[in-house]
């Protein structure tokens, strides 16, 4: 299975922080499984940090790195695709998670119900 994070699932992941489900833990902790963080959570991530609106921790390349997560760039396809997605969510990282996770056929780990108006699947985290 290909799991693509959200970033509260990825801050969650590496804070060892019990909101994150079971059922997520499980998943992500799972060697047979491809646990991939996209450029998109990064920025994202980044951009709140920056602005106070959320916590994350510093070194936060080198924790993914360390927790065997894999980088996921974002390409043109990706770029165009979130683009032309439905406006059923405004946030345009989230768009980019579902434009990746359609082309990767991932499911998305994510606390966020709109995911659920996009043909993608979900975790719940």
């Amino acid at each position: 299975m290909i799991v693509l994070l959200d970033a509260h699932a990825l801050l969650w992941w590496l804070a060892d922080d019990p909101t994150l489900s079971r059922q997520a833990r499980s998943v992500i902790a799972d060697p047979t499984n491809d646990v991939l963080v996209s450029a998109a959570t990064i920025w994202e991530i980044q951009i709140k940090r920056a602005i106070g609106k959320l916590v994350a921790p510093d070194g936060v390349l080198a924790a993914i790195e360390t927790a065997g997560f894999l980088g996921l760039p974002i390409t043109l396809a990706d770029a165009d695709e979130a683009g032309r997605l439905a406006p059923h969510h405004r946030d345009p990282f989230d768009r980019m998670l579902v434009a990746q996770a359609q082309r990767l056929e991932a499911v998305i780990a994510t606390r966020d119900t709109a995911f659920a108006a996009y043909d993608v699947e979900s975790l719940p985290a």
